[in-house]
């Protein structure tokens, strides 16, 4: 009977183990997801605030060019 109870709790124990392992896992690569998410709206930003830029670079550079009256 106590070698039915001790395997039967070894058992549980490394069931609570595998659970544990497999949620780490999980919560990892939701991190991971995340992270890369990030950089895309990262360099999406980027992206807008070069474009910004340029364009106003171009709009300064029509200023002046153009004949002041």
């Amino acid at each position: 009977m106590r070698q039915l109870i001790a395997a039967l709790a070894a058992a549980f124990l490394a069931a609570c183990g595998v659970e544990t392992a497999s949620t780490a896992a999980t919560a990892a690569a939701l991190k991971k997801q995340e992270l890369e998410q990030g950089k895309k709206t990262l360099e999406q930003a980027q992206q807008k605030i070069d474009q910004a830029a340029e364009q106003m670079q171009r709009s300064a550079q029509r200023s002046a060019d153009s004949p002041e009256k």
